[in-house]
């Protein structure tokens, strides 16, 4: 749950609030690792709060693991709708912890979650340019689509890094197709598919950054290893 920043200081009994407010203003405090302004909020369970570069007391250890998301589930930890999410899967992983990006209802494959906010801001922003691959089962005109896919430069007006696109079966108006971005924009494969006149029967992530899904059953998650830990914290996707 988010609170003051200032709150969550006094709260860990480092100081009172009116000194929190004062080490706000001098830059002292970071939040994922960005320097914080005053009036800002924070969640002790997601993010990484760091007052002269030390953890809060009593701040949950970092927690990173892998899901193999299903279909049908929603990558929240709750919906005001009712729908499954993701946070009944991973339910018994000893943290809370949260969704690193989306994979949308009806997609599936690995996704992150964790309770190291500096790593989640790393892994999902912009400048990182992490790399993200999908198996994906189209329908239509496939005859020539991992080339109109790859050419790809707009999608609804909006400017898209190029695609790395593979055929890696082909058959009478069905295809399945390896599709690598950089920018995970919302529902960009899906975007990108219609838009190349092909419809998406299923779409699966089976890699992201340095770590692929590998045979890990659906609905299941495992932790990370410390080695993948390092090499996920490492240079650019």
């Amino acid at each position: 749950m988010e609170e003051r920043l200032q709150k969550l200081l006094s709260s860990a009994g480092i100081c009172s609030r009116r000194t929190a407010e004062a080490y706000i203003q001098a830059g002292r405090v970071t939040v994922n690792g960005e320097t914080a302004q005053l009036g800002a909020k924070a969640d002790p369970d997601r993010d990484d709060i760091r007052l002269d570069g030390r953890a809060l007391p009593g701040a949950a250890a970092p927690l990173t693991i892998m899901l193999n998301k299903p279909r049908g589930y929603v990558s929240t930890l709750s919906d005001e709708r009712g729908r499954r999410t993701v946070a009944d899967l991973v339910a018994d992983c000893g943290a809370r912890v949260y969704p690193v990006g989306r994979l949308d209802l009806d997609s599936e494959g690995l996704l992150l979650m964790t309770n190291d906010g500096r790593l989640a801001q790393r892994l999902t922003h912009p400048r990182g340019e992490i790399k993200k691959t999908y198996h994906v089962w189209v329908r239509g005109s496939v005859e020539g689509a991992a080339e109109r896919l790859s050419r790809l430069r707009d999608l609804e007006g909006e400017p898209i890094r190029p695609a790395r696109v593979k055929t890696l079966r082909q058959g009478e108006g069905r295809a399945r197709l390896s599709v690598t971005i950089h920018q995970g924009k919302n529902r960009q494969v899906r975007r990108m598919c219609a838009a190349c006149g092909l419809e998406v029967e299923r779409l699966r992530r089976v890699r992201e950054h340095t770590l692929s899904l590998g045979d890990l059953p659906p609905g299941k998650w495992r932790r990370l290893t410390e080695e993948e830990l390092r090499a996920l914290e490492g240079g650019g996707g």
